[in-house]
């Protein structure tokens, strides 16, 4: 959570030129927090009484309470708010081309995820209302627009602001995440006292499930400085390491998050109102050691096994455009999203999970689970397509959700909430199907999709 924060400051500081007894009283400055790409209004505008309105409204259309992105998953999504607003994200016709066939058989797999972000995808990713950009599970970014309005006797006389943004990611197999962080847009108009202006710079981790992990921290964070040194130095950088055996499980899974807080004083004698407290944002990051997951026994180094995500819902995208490998699996998973009354099983209120982030699918590494799931399927391919449904071994019974979910097939076996029939099953190309399949565990492994309700994904369909 980026939250900003004031205390009345008692530090000597230029005011004014005119200034003398009767201009000393009434400096007041006023604080708004916006998205990082918001319009910002110019000094006329606020010297309006209906600009400095409509600054306030959208500072509070701008979700002040919320310090999570929407995809959020795992111990931290009930940690603190969650976006009402989806984050930025890539496209996926840029994140997964087509891969033409090139041999009979399978030969697609998932692209490999993004593991850098530069300033400008930042910038772009946010877009103008934006809080949360994910990029990948590696390669997240937030931020935030501070503005000032100086004002004397309750007039503004003159207008500041500036922007940050965080970016953290995260190399391959590492269990370190490196957070850089952006100060910019610094801007004054007006009379003002911004140069001075003390900005303070923390990033805690206000919790971890299991409590009591403790973290490697290095980096050359600002502290404390004025408005126009982190002008002129702008960039900064943390990195956080946490060992392996701090996690719970077979997966040694540890959650937290991650919080950086700007705060600000005005040189006296300025007092500062408004967005004193506005909570705006956390990073979710996540540390496993899961045994099916690459780097489990960190190369004959324990302190370094396994690594390190941000545990946000990710999407696997599949491409149901004419060459694609598996684009029968795709086109069988686009149907059972758009039309679910028309695939089978035949059951009327369908909705198969796995669209949004707010009902993903959960990955399981139950082999006995996935029989019975593959197990289910082919008796429903069987009953609606017959005993011959490969017609000779030149198809395959696709289902979805995927065995190897917690939603397949035979979910009201275990979950007594769940609904019968809430899945589909259609005959596709053997080749098709394998082509999925394949797409599909090469996507857990890159993403590192762990098993259980602590992860989640959902599917993209691009057509």
């Amino acid at each position: 959570m980026l939250a900003v924060t004031a205390v009345v400051a008692g530090l000597p500081m230029a005011v004014p030129s005119t200034a003398g007894a009767d201009t000393m009283a009434g400096l007041q400055v006023e604080s708004h927090v916006l998205p990082a790409g918001a319009a910002k209004p110019s000094l006329e505008e606020l010297q309006s009484v209906e600009g400095r309105e409509g600054l306030r409204r959208a500072a509070a259309a701008a979700e002040p309470g919320v310090a999570l992105a929407q995809e959020t998953v795992g111990p931290a999504a009930s940690y603190a708010p969650l976006s009402r607003r989806p984050s930025g994200s890539p496209s996926a016709d840029v994140v997964t081309p087509v891969q033409p066939r090139v041999a009979p058989g399978p030969a697609a797999t998932a692209p490999e995820p993004a593991r850098t972000m530069t300033y400008s995808e930042c910038v772009k990713g946010l877009g103008g209302d934006k809080k949360f950009y994910v990029k990948s599970r590696f390669a997240v970014c937030n931020g935030a627009s501070f503005l000032q309005t100086w004002m004397r006797n309750g007039k503004p006389i003159g207008a500041s602001s500036f922007n940050v943004r965080a970016v953290g990611t995260i190399a391959k197999n590492s269990r370190t995440i490196t957070f850089q962080y952006y100060f910019t847009d610094f801007s004054t108009t007006g009379t003002t006292g911004a140069a001075a202006m003390r900005i303070t710079l923390k990033a805690s981790i206000p919790q971890s499930w299991p409590s009591g992990a403790s973290y490697t921290r290095a980096g050359n964070l600002p502290g404390t400085k004025t408005f126009a040194e982190l002008k002129a130095q702008r960039t900064f950088k943390e990195t956080v390491t946490a060992k392996p055996g701090q996690g719970k499980g077979s997966a040694d899974l540890l959650f937290a998050v991650y919080e950086p807080a700007i705060s600000y004083k005005p040189p006296a004698p300025w007092q500062l109102s408004g967005d004193l407290g506005g909570k705006l944002f956390m990073l979710a990051p996540r540390w496993d050691a899961a045994s099916y997951l690459a780097n489990s026994t960190g190369g004959g180094t324990p302190a370094k096994k396994g690594a390190a995500t941000f545990s946000y819902v990710t999407p696997l995208t599949l491409s149901a455009k004419q060459g694609a490998e598996e684009r029968a699996e795709a086109a069988h998973i686009r149907q059972a999203f758009l039309v679910p009354q028309d695939t089978k099983p035949y059951m009327s209120a369908k909705k198969v999970p796995g669209q949004t982030a707010k009902d993903p699918l959960h990955r399981t590494v139950s082999a006995a689970r996935i029989n019975k799931n593959r197990a289910e399927a082919i008796k429903q391919c069987k009953r609606y397509w017959g005993a011959n449904y490969t017609q000779g071994g030149t198809l395959e019974c696709d289902e979805y959700p995927f065995a190897s979910t917690y939603e397949g097939a035979t979910e009201p076996e275990f979950d007594a909430d769940a609904k019968k029939f809430n899945f589909s099953v259609k005959p596709i190309a053997k080749d098709d199907n394998k082509a999925g399949g394949s797409i599909l565990k090469s996507f857990y492994a890159k993403n590192r999709i762990v098993d259980g309700m602590d992860d989640g994904f959902i599917v993209k369909i691009v057509s």
